[in-house]
This record gives structure tokens, sequence and C-alpha cells, in this order.
């Protein structure tokens, strides 16, 4: 079943299928999975989700392939499980949450194949899986959906709930700056997480403070390294793989980085490319309006929103570079 799949342009979210919410009544057992390289939607959704089951009397077990490398959701990597023992997989139904494509789920994917499985994702692109699917591209982030499916079934977030769900509002919107004229859904439904004890100044130093040193000397780095093309409609820069082993992981703040580089005036799009390995690059895409970067990432294999992709790719910076120019050539002509 295949629930929400729209090009129309609303804020309004999409009713929760009746088919998820049998799946959850009917289901006694459920393992709470989620896309690798785990964010803060990923992370809020998951845990909101877990504990309202609970709070249903149902047995949860959240679970995840990680790796945790932002510094906003490594103090909840505790609570998940990467490896999943025979008792856990036996008569349990999966819920998918921020990922609608089965490799994206890493380790996990083998772990829990063949179970009966619910998909909650708002990303458009993708090739989703399972029995019953829950897709609305519009949506702000995951949480905001399953916030949708607590007030479903009649019933309000507690305030962890409520925290949790406002962390991956608050992610997927920037705190709300990736929001337009048609955003006021997701301002009344933080209102209402609010009021069930989200804190707002809390979640803003959580996601944005407790930033390293050493994570203002790689910015700077790498924003010496930025290069304009098509008339400065398009910013590109590189992180080099001493770059990470003189900084590591924990050095990367890429959320600031491409606020920076989208505040230059006639920017469109940005391009960060990481050599992850020898062989081996990640690359994010974010663009301001016209440009649609889930399109340009899912044709090297990646995806994402209209507005913010990635990407892994095989290769070295320089030829990565030329292909992704290319790629976006078709959107803008040298100015």
């Amino acid at each position: 079943m295949t629930h929400g799949r729209t090009n129309e342009v609303s804020m309004t979210p999409l009713p929760v299928p009746q088919e998820l919410l049998d799946f959850i009544r009917s289901g006694t057992k459920f393992l709470v999975a989620g896309h690798k390289e785990i964010d803060g939607d990923c992370v809020g959704s998951q845990l909101a989700l877990d504990s309202f089951l609970r709070r249903l009397g149902k047995i949860s077990i959240p679970c995840s392939s990680g790796p945790f490398k932002r510094p906003e959701v490594i103090p909840y990597q505790n609570r998940f499980v990467s490896q999943l023992s025979p008792s856990d997989l036996a008569e349990s139904r999966v819920i998918v949450t921020d990922c609608s494509m089965a490799e994206r789920i890493g380790d996990l994917e083998e772990q829990i194949k063949g179970l009966p499985t619910a998909v909650i994702d708002h990303h458009a692109s993708g090739n989703p899986f399972g029995q019953v699917i829950y897709i609305d591209p519009h949506a702000p982030s995951v949480t905001f959906m399953i916030q949708g499916i607590i007030e479903s079934f009649g019933m309000k977030p507690t305030k962890e709930e409520a925290e949790l769900l406002f962390f991956g509002l608050c992610t997927d919107t920037g705190f709300f700056r990736h929001l337009d004229d048609r955003g006021a859904e997701a301002f009344e439904y933080a209102a209402r997480m609010i009021r069930s004890g989200a804190n707002p100044k809390a979640t803003f130093q959580a996601i944005n403070g407790g930033k390293s040193l050493d994570s203002r000397i790689l910015m700077g780095r790498i924003l010496t390294r930025a290069e304009s093309h098509f008339g400065g409609k398009l910013i590109l820069s590189t992180e080099t793989l001493e770059d990470t082993k003189q900084f590591g992981l924990q050095g990367r703040d890429s959320d600031s980085l491409y606020q920076l580089l989208q505040s230059v005036a006639g920017v469109e799009a940005v391009v960060l490319i990481r050599q992850e390995t020898e062989d081996h690059c990640s690359v994010g895409l974010r663009s301001r309006h016209e440009v649609d970067v889930a399109s340009i990432a899912a044709r090297f294999g990646g995806g994402g929103h209209k507005q913010a992709a990635g990407l892994n790719v095989p290769g070295l910076i320089p030829e990565i570079r030329e292909k992704l120019l290319q790629a976006f050539s078709q959107y803008f002509d040298e100015g």
C-alpha cells in the first residue's frame, strides 16, 4: 500500500493511513529502525515512536546501524541496538522511519529482511519497500509525521516525546529557516510540542552549541577552498582526507557551513565534496529555490529532498567535481 506520493505543493499533512494505524494496533512487538549516517530527525522519530509504542503496551526495540557522527545525536547512541538477537527478531514487526530505501538501513537490512515492515518517510526520492508505506514528501520532518500518528490515536506526546519530536523538526527545517509561507502547519505542530514540554532554547543549544574549536578551524579551511561557478550561482568546496585525519569526524559542522555559503548573494546551490577514503567520496548538495538537488543526487545513486540531498560515490575529488559541474550545467549558464 502506498500513501502520500504527490507532486502538489502543500504543507497540510496528509492523513495517516488506516493501514498503518492497524499495523501498529495489531502488533505486539516492534523493531524501530532508521537510516545509516543517523541524524536528528531519524533519532527523534525513532525514539519518540519507540516511547509511544511502549505507552500502547507494545514491546519496542530502537535499532540503528549508525554511525553516530553528529555531536547532537551522540548522546542518544546508547539507546539503540546495532545487532539484533534471534529473540529480538522473533515475532517482530518493523517500522522504518526517515528512510524509504532498504539499502539505506545499512547492516540492519539483512537482519530484518522478511519481517512485516512499515515505512514512514518524507523523502520524495527512493524505492519504497514493505507492506505499509506512508510517504508525505511535503512533511517538514518525519517527527512531524510521528506526531500526527500519536495524535491519530487520540493521545498527546509526553514531555520526552515532545522534546524528541521538536528536535527532529528543528533539525530538518534548520530551526524553521527552510520554511516558507506554506509553513503554518509546522508552527502549529511545534506549538503543541512546546505545550507538551519541548524547550526551543534547549533544543537550539543542543543542535547548534557545544562545537569544538577544531570544527571552526576546519570550517575556515573549507571556506578558503570555495569556488564560484556559473556566474556565482553555484559554490563548490571540498574536504580532503587529510582534513578528516587531522580534525576527525567530530570536527565537521556541515549545517553551519551550508548556511554560511547559502548566505552569499546570488547563490542558488552549494556543493560540498568530502574524500572519505582513498577511493570514495561523500557529497552534500543544497539549494535555495529552484534547483532540484535530489534529482542530481539520484543520478549518482543518492537522494534526498529537492533542496537538500546527498550521495556516496567511488572516486577522487577532481573527477567527481567535474561530473557534478556537468550535472549542474542543466540549471545554469555560465555568467
